[in-house]
């Protein structure tokens, strides 16, 4: 009998390790196929953050160009000038690319990171994006803390959530269109919040939207964005992610346990 016990409860400990681990697989499944979402989204990004720059290094030389064709003298202090202002634009579209490759690497320990460094490294991607829709980003910083955990994936999150405000923004042609990031710290959390005034979420119960491939009236959506933000925050980061309905938009609250 108690032989009997024991083979029936190694055979529910191996079932249940073996849901366990066919969880863990699914997750990974999730979060690359979140990965090549996000992928596509950012290709559209960099495109735009290197057209302006790739416009103005091109206007640099043309008024030298043209002195050179009508055989007029150029100054030596016109082609320093030329090279300092095109030293500017390569390292701008350089720190692209190191903010870029930062994005899609694979993030494999837990490391304490600054939250404002990390934020502006994601404006940095979106930011000509917003500019080419006309859509306000404002950012209001009541602390600027450091935060323990894997920094990309937290970057990937918040650009999940500006970019579906983005969406929204614009599918619905909302006059005046704003997103604002607000950085706060709340008893033992901090807590970051993006709020639009694109009309809300019209999905009843509002929770919904954390489902895995649950889309609502978007093109080419995945379904998987908001899930797998979820899935960073309170699996790996220890944190919650909650969406509410305020004022005249969605509003999405990060709370992560300080360190």
């Amino acid at each position: 009998m108690r032989q009997t016990k024991l083979e029936d409860f190694l055979e529910l400990e191996r079932r249940i390790k073996e849901e366990v681990d066919k969880s863990r697989e699914k997750d990974k499944i999730l979060f690359q196929q979140a990965k090549l979402a996000s992928l596509g989204e950012m290709l559209g990004n960099i495109s735009h953050q290197w057209r302006q720059p790739l416009m103005e290094m091109n206007s640099i030389f043309l008024p030298i160009e043209a002195k050179i064709i009508l055989g007029k003298k150029v100054k030596n202090s016109e082609i320093l000038e030329a090279i300092e202002k095109l030293n500017i634009i390569t390292k701008f579209m350089s720190d692209t690319i190191d903010d870029f490759r930062d994005f899609f690497s694979n993030d494999k320990e837990k490391i304490k990171f600054n939250l404002l460094e990390q934020i502006n490294s994601i404006v940095n991607i979106i930011s000509t994006g917003l500019k080419a829709h006309n859509i306000k980003l404002d950012i209001l910083i009541k602390k600027n803390p450091n935060l323990f955990g894997y920094k990309n994936e937290f970057s990937q999150v918040l650009i999940n959530l500006i970019n579906n405000a983005k969406d929204e923004l614009i599918s619905r042609n909302i006059e005046d269109p704003y997103i604002k990031i607000s950085i706060f710290e709340e008893d033992e959390s901090v807590v970051v919040t993006v709020e639009d005034n694109a009309g809300g979420i019209k999905v009843n119960p509002i929770d919904t939207i954390f489902e895995p491939f649950f889309t609502y009236q978007k093109q080419n959506g995945s379904g998987i964005g908001l899930f797998m933000s979820k899935l960073i925050i309170e699996k790996n980061m220890e944190g919650k992610l909650k969406a509410y309905n305020k004022n005249s938009g969605a509003f999405f609250e990060i709370k992560i346990p300080k360190e």
